[in-house]
């Protein structure tokens, strides 16, 4: 499918919710329903050192740009490719002597490119930008407040021939920012690296159970020319069969939490009430907080969950640190308070067996990481959308784990089902399903020697795990 071909999507009015975008036909699951180019898109602050300004790649040794010494690039290549995007950055950078927060190098441009484009930036674009909901009237005075120092921030900033802007109308483009912006990551989805607005994609509404799932594809940028560089761009994908004249949704916010927490965050953050299906009829919010078979008491269950997260504060303090044996004692402590108290869907079970699960790893003790990265996947399974990206990735985390650990047939297994599910949700040209392909081959491969001959197999792996500890 075309970049930006909106054949399978239709603008309607969604009723109390707006406008949202519907299937202009039947749409099958995994089929990428429409795909976009960002309309602007920044790097965060603080890794603006690390990740390419223009296709958002995290890399090692990047390129600065010579005049503003601000923007980094993985070449020439992506430099010329992103001048045209840069080009009034860069002089308003070297101008003001730094560059400004990502809130202001979105917003600039954003109006730059709006300049540029009067209207529409393609054919496809259903609305232009600056009609796109800003909230400003519904924010909290904090926020407010917030938003008028980043709009006095910008004029400053902000260069563009004579033309002005009213303090209203940038007012209007920093809400549109607040309330549309999309968080992209890097070509291993593993990291949050910027922020970006698409259009047609702020039009579909949000649905805690949804019917589409929203993934950013880099492109492939390995061609010479800048000019053969496939744009980055964000691909809404079905996440099922989807009849024609049925709206698409997606998810704002993960679904592992409780509904009254879920509807908290979408309140605060995109100022509405969410009426979704699962919200009004709480949709396993027993079992996000259950407790174990034996049935504890209501304070048994009461003092573990509190007890729970203290140690998670615990925990994250331990993280900043870079201790993990104390990470590890932590979690390891707050599991045994856990056992028996906490079902293994209950959040703070799942978070103590996903934290669990990552340290043994980072620490190499991988046979004990896969049985709380085991228990976790199970948990998951209970609650996530069967093809849900957040799955997908923790059943290839531990069907990775279980590899490591020597469990070559349930790692294997576990590998093809993180497969399947990426294959909907990301689609078999993304980066990380072609590294879970890789994998797939080599776990394959290594499952059929096993059974050959468990002997050899064990010996070659004990082999190959010598080689890599003598290494580090």
């Amino acid at each position: 499918m075309t970049v930006g071909n909106m054949e399978s999507a239709q603008l309607f009015d969604a009723g109390d919710k707006g406008r949202g975008l519907r299937a202009a036909k039947e749409l099958n699951t995994g089929e990428v329903i429409f795909s976009e180019a960002s309309f602007s898109a920044v790097v965060f602050d603080s890794l603006s050192t690390q990740v390419c300004h223009s296709c958002f790649r995290h890399q090692a040794q990047l390129h600065r740009c010579a005049q503003c010494k601000f923007a980094h690039y993985c070449d020439r290549t992506c430099q010329t490719a992103c001048w045209d995007e840069h080009k009034q950055e860069c002089g308003a950078i070297k101008k003001s002597g730094k560059a400004p927060s990502e809130n202001i190098r979105l917003a600039a441009r954003l109006l730059w490119r709006i300049h540029k484009v009067t209207g529409l930036a393609s054919d496809s674009q259903m609305v232009s930008v600056d009609q796109l909901q800003d909230h400003v009237a519904d924010l909290s005075k904090e926020d407010l407040d917030k938003l008028n120092a980043d709009v006095q921030t910008f004029l400053k900033y902000w260069s563009y021939g004579r033309k002005q802007h009213s303090v209203d109308y940038i007012s209007h483009l920093f809400g549109i920012i607040k309330c549309n912006g999309f968080t992209l990551s890097d070509q291993r989805g593993l990291q949050a690296v910027g922020v970006g607005l698409f259009p047609n994609l702020c039009l579909v509404n949000h649905d805690c159970w949804p019917n589409c799932t929203v993934i950013l594809n880099h492109g492939n940028q390995s061609a010479l020319s800048s000019a053969l560089h496939s744009q980055r761009r964000v691909e809404l994908r079905a996440l099922r069969t989807i009849a024609e004249g049925e709206e698409l949704t997606v998810s704002y916010v993960d679904y592992l939490s409780k509904s009254a927490d879920r509807q908290k965050k979408l309140k605060e953050h995109f100022h509405f009430d969410c009426t979704c299906e699962h919200c009004r009829q709480h949709t396993n919010d027993d079992l996000m907080t259950a407790g174990a078979g034996s049935k504890p008491s209501a304070d048994a269950l009461k003092e573990v969950t509190a007890r729970s997260e203290e140690f998670l504060e615990k925990i994250e303090t331990s993280r900043v640190n870079g201790d993990y044996h104390q990470m590890l004692k932590l979690c390891l402590e707050c599991l045994e308070k856990q056992e028996n108290v906490l079902a293994d869907t209950n959040l703070h079970k799942l978070r103590m067996l996903s934290v669990a699960g990552e340290v043994l790893s980072y620490l190499k003790s991988f046979s004990e990481a896969a049985v709380y990265a085991h228990r976790m996947v199970e948990g998951y399974k209970k609650l996530y959308h069967p093809n849900n990206a957040q799955l997908g990735m923790a059943i290839m985390r531990a069907g990775i784990t279980h590899w490591h650990a020597g469990q070559i047939e349930t790692g294997h297994g576990m590998i093809c089902k993180a497969y399947g599910i990426l294959m909907v949700t990301h689609g078999p040209n993304h980066a990380i399903t072609r590294d879970l392909e890789a994998m797939r081959m080599q776990t394959e491969m290594e499952l059929k020697m096993f059974k050959d001959n468990k002997h050899e197999y064990n010996a070659m792996r004990d082999a190959a795990l010598m080689n890599e500890s003598k290494g580090l």
